[in-house]
């Protein structure tokens, strides 16, 4: 290549390389975007089973969607046969069911619960909030109470995950 003084002048054989590692640079980048987003759309996604006459279901719902959650609410299964299929203990039932992330997460449970389970990613089931305790997220009517949010393991066992509410 004559020399024009111009140092941007590449090689034809450099400039092969450069485009292929340009190429690999791309489809590197394609290959970890189908690995990553997936993950990231299943935790920002969420499946909520309950009974469609239930209130505070619906504003829970909306909860999440108000926190940037997609919802697919499913209205049409018994839910005590959702709550065995999924492994949520009887102790620890409410009236909805979600499917979030890979976790279950039963009742009125906060969005920085949920957020924290993501990113700890425990070897468990999922979360809970029994019962349908005032305060919590969906059930803003009435005096709010301390309420606990528990781990569901694995064998289906609980233990205190979150605790909220006014102070006893």
């Amino acid at each position: 290549m004559e020399d024009r003084g111009d140092s941007l002048a590449i090689e034809p054989a450099d400039r092969e390389s450069v485009m292929r590692r340009g190429a690999w640079r791309i489809i590197t980048s394609l290959v970890l975007a189908a690995l990553i987003l997936p993950a990231v759309a299943m935790a920002n996604s969420a499946e909520v089973y309950r009974d469609p006459s239930c209130g505070c279901c619906g504003a829970w719902i909306h909860y999440l969607q108000a926190h940037g959650y997609a919802v697919s609410s499913h209205e049409d299964q018994p839910m005590a046969a959702v709550k065995a299929r999924l492994g949520v203990p009887a102790d620890a039932a409410s009236c909805h069911t979600a499917l979030i992330g890979g976790y279950v997460i039963e009742g009125h449970v906060p969005v920085e619960d949920i957020r924290r389970l993501l990113a700890e990613h425990p070897d468990a089931r999922g979360l809970a909030a029994p019962g349908m305790p005032m305060g919590s997220p969906g059930m803003e009517m009435g005096a709010p109470v301390r309420y606990d949010v528990l781990l569901i393991a694995r064998d289906g066992s609980t233990r205190v995950f979150a605790t909220h509410g006014p102070r006893a």
